[in-house]
């Protein structure tokens, strides 16, 4: 149908004050992310219809409903803000949905007077859910009488099919054909979460259909529940405003395993390790194989402590509010546990968690107890214990493992509500942990420095704690008999987790030769560490210096005995994460100053400056919304947005100046523009009378990680001091690929020759004005692509700190002239499969 500019004019449903919407005390509302439109605060009782249209949906909580016009324009009207608590009391519905109304007609009665004691807010919202349909918004202001004043005028930009949208939203769902799920091990958490994800990006109610079972696409309880298989044929069912799109999407994620590569499915080490080990001696503790390796330890027992909650709450409102802020705040921890992992799909895991956070139906459970009366506390726990308990009766092992997950999150936020600080495992050199179950949050935060291994009497070699006990390299056996928890503190004792066998009374002899073992696997490790205080020079004389990647004055420390030659890349952005308020000035240089205290004034310090907008929000620094925030207000664009926060930081980095070789590096530099402006603030701060004592040699450098930097490296050479590569960035604006999409991420390969290109014309713009360039970037930890980066001409590693002897061991081993040949072969190679066979040959 061809494009016709049309008005429509919403009338008040209520009489009151109109409000704009940014102004309602609801983020959901106020920054529009349900519809835009405009906010009233009414003087009277009974909700008027103020379109006609159909009533296309009622909530069963009687507060909100949606009516959509003959032109399918959607008006949502919305009564309070948090009246869904009330679940229905108050409110006394004059309509059904599916009902045809008339303009002024009664929709919805309720009690001005309890609303108002009850709720957070009177304030209603007047929104256009389908935005896109409209060109133009003109809400009105001031005194709004019900029935008679307009209160939003709409232009709209296109008409659609009036018919086919009410009967879509109305309730008749549209099906999908069927797709043979392709995952291995069935839709378990982390496809799950990927699906449910992408899920919440529709409108539509969506289902997943399996015969006669359906379950919330939404949800990734729901999803888990239904116990797929690999070859089950599931339909998605649709209905709402975008349901053809939705079943689209979500049928071809499903086809293409919701992201899952192949093989990373939580499949056992081998194909017989998921078969219980069988003893053949009294010494001899027999389990599953969930990490192979071998350890001889002192064992300690683990106990997780029970955590009380009181049953009566406070106000319903009160109560729901501790819950959404312990939410908040155990996504904020799990992040950090993220943070801590070096495997990105190991991260992952971690990412079905959050997921789990935001489970439509296991918070709808929790708040429909709060709303009965009961705490946070007794209704979440109720809540996330009966979902767990339905995945544990599944017959179906890897489900029924998730369920550790589902209470691995519920105890998180559990101790939030509580205010029980979670207990920490605290071991002594060379233990062997045993217990009943670990969660994944108690995995990844293991000491793995002192805990060599650990047994657990539940779970198995697809759970999500052997995922991570492999990542990390630790042996583990699971469902080992559970006389392991009988075993003393300190009994000595041989883990083989290759075996799935704890040895308890070892001989003296079976002691050495377990040692051995373990001698020979760490003798590699040992001489690469002895030899990493020593520079890392290629064979043929080329000093590469390997630096550190840091967040902290610990991490420094660790990394300078590791043998790193300076930090590579301070992540200033870990001072501003998880407060309520940006570090000021003081607080910033206390950090700052303890990172070069760790370094020593002769050691290389580069700090980046604030990096966050994109994937790394702030709560107290609230960025518009945005349709491609990767391509919008990021990195040093977020910085200088923000002047007098970007001060701040500056000045807090150049107080330091005397104490390391400081060098400023700017995030996201896309344009000389940006970088001269940045230097021109650091150079007004230097120039301020003491405001920056110490090193007049301060280097500034910016971070290539868009195209534009790379392809214009030598204009940007000519007046920045310093080139700092970050690949992962490179690597996805290069293939315009999200790293994190389900579907591209695998595809999203820094060794691209594309990406490859970019690295060389960064090293040959640099070269020519006699600049330094370095790769902070994941590819510098990786050993297939020390070589080729090398051969580019990067002069700089900075990598992991765990990873720095290695790196320099690789190093000492190449030949730079190889290294050089290597690189022009690779780069004019098409894929990065090639690239990746030729390395491989080349490490062999």
């Amino acid at each position: 149908m061809p494009t016709v500019a049309t008005r429509l004019e919403i009338v008040a449903p209520l009489s009151g004050v109109l409000v704009p919407l940014e102004s309602v005390p609801d983020p959901v509302f106020a920054q529009k992310m349900v519809g835009d439109g405009v906010s009233l605060d009414p003087t009277t009782g009974d909700l008027l219809a103020p379109v006609a249209g159909t009533v296309t949906q009622l909530h069963k909580a009687h507060h909100a409903l949606t009516i959509t016009t003959g032109q399918g324009i959607e008006v949502l009207l919305h009564i309070g803000i948090d009246t869904v608590m009330l679940k229905g009391e108050g409110f006394t519905p004059k309509v059904r949905q599916g009902e045809k109304v008339d303009v002024g007609q009664i929709l919805i009665s309720f009690d001005v007077d309890l609303v108002a004691r009850k709720a957070a807010s009177l304030l209603t919202q007047i929104l256009i859910a389908n935005v896109d349909k409209v060109a133009r918004f003109v809400p009105a202001s001031g005194i709004a009488v019900a029935g008679q004043s307009v209160v939003l005028t709409l232009e709209l930009s296109e008409l659609a099919d009036a018919a086919a949208t009410v009967d879509v939203i109305a309730g008749n769902a549209l099906t999908g054909a069927a797709v043979s799920l392709p995952n291995p091990s069935g839709l378990h958490a982390r496809p799950a979460a990927v699906l449910a994800a992408e899920a919440k990006k529709f409108k539509s109610d969506l289902r997943l259909v399996r015969g006669a079972d359906e379950a919330n696409a939404k949800s990734v309880v729901a999803i888990m529940g239904l116990a797929t298989q690999r070859g089950d044929a599931i339909k998605v069912k649709a209905s709402g405003p975008d349901a053809n799109e939705a079943i689209r999407t979500i049928s071809a994620l499903l086809a293409d395993g919701c992201g899952e590569k192949p093989g990373a499915a939580p499949d056992a080490p081998a194909a017989a390790a998921a078969v219980r080990a069988t003893p053949v001696s009294a010494n001899e503790l027999a389990g599953v194989s969930a990490s192979p390796g071998l350890a001889v330890g002192r064992i300690v027992q683990y106990r997780q402590e029970m955590i009380d909650v009181a049953e009566a709450g406070e106000t319903p409102a009160r109560e729901r509010s501790k819950l959404d802020a312990a939410l908040h705040e155990a996504r904020a921890q799990i992040e950090v546990l993220k943070s801590q992992l070096a495997d990105p799909a190991k991260a992952q895991i971690l990412d079905a968690h959050q997921e789990l956070l935001a489970d439509p139906d296991l918070t709808d459970l929790a708040i429909e107890g709060v709303s009965q009366g009961k705490s946070a506390g007794f209704a979440w726990r109720a809540a996330f214990s009966q979902y767990a308990s339905r995945l544990e009766a599944l017959d179906n092992a890897l489900l029924r493992e998730r369920g550790n997950d589902i209470r691995d999150v519920g105890r998180r936020v559990l101790s939030l509500l509580a205010g029980v600080k979670q207990a920490q495992i605290v071991v002594a050199q060379g233990s062997i942990l045993i217990a009943e179950e670990l969660t994944p949050s108690d995995t990844a935060s293991l000491d793995r420095g002192k805990v060599l291994g650990f047994c657990t009497t539940t779970g198995g070699a697809t759970s999500h704690v052997a995922i991570l006990a492999r990542s990390f390299g630790i042996p583990a056996v699971c469902g080992i008999d559970e006389e392991a928890l009988n075993l003393e503190d300190g009994t000595l004792v041989v883990l083989d987790g290759s075996k799935g066998i704890l040895y308890r009374n070892p001989s003296d002899a079976e002691i050495a030769q377990a040692q051995e073992r373990v001698a020979r696997q760490a003798a590699k490790r040992e001489e690469e560490l002895a030899g990493a205080a020593a520079p890392a020079v290629t064979t043929d004389g080329q000093h590469i210096e390997v630096v550190a990647n840091v967040r902290n004055a610990q991490e420094a420390r660790a990394g300078v005995a590791n043998g790193a030659e300076g930090v590579g890349l301070l992540r200033s952005e870990f001072l501003f994460d998880d407060r309520d308020t940006a570090p000021d000035e003081e607080e910033q240089a206390t950090a700052y100053a303890a990172v070069a205290a760790a370094l020593g004034s002769e050691r290389t310090l580069v700090i980046r400056t604030l990096d966050v907008g994109g994937d790394k929000p702030l709560p107290y620094l609230p960025l518009p919304r945005e349709d491609n925030p990767f391509l919008g207000l990021r990195g040093v664009r977020v910085s200088l947005d923000q002047p007098e926060m970007f001060r701040t930081q500056l000045r807090a980095i150049l107080r330091v100046a005397r104490m390391a070789k400081l060098h400023i590096m700017f995030p996201m530099i896309a344009t000389l523009e940006e970088l001269r402006e940045a230097k021109s603030i650091v150079a007004a701060i230097l120039a301020e009378e003491d405001a920056a004592p110490g090193r007049s040699d301060v280097r500034v450098g910016l971070m290539i990680e868009v195209p534009s930097a790379a392809v214009m490296a030598e204009q940007f050479a000519r007046e920045a001091d310093f080139f700092s590569i970050g690949t992962n960035d490179l690597t996805q604006y290069t293939l315009a690929m999200d790293r994190g999409h389900p579907k591209l991420a695998r595809k999203a390969d820094g060794l691209h020759p594309s990406v490859l290109k970019m690295i060389a014309l960064t090293c040959e713009g640099a070269r020519k004005h006699g600049k330094w360039v370095g790769v902070c970037g994941g590819m510098a930890s990786d050993t297939m692509a020390v070589p080729v980066l090398i051969g580019l001409g990067v002069d700089e590693l900075s990598v992991s700190v765990p990873a720095i002897p290695a790196i320099k061991a690789l190093v000492k081993r190449l030949s730079l002239a190889e290294c050089r040949l290597l690189a022009q072969e690779v780069v004019e190679m098409g894929t990065a499969t090639e690239v990746r066979a030729r390395l491989a040959a080349f490490a062999d």
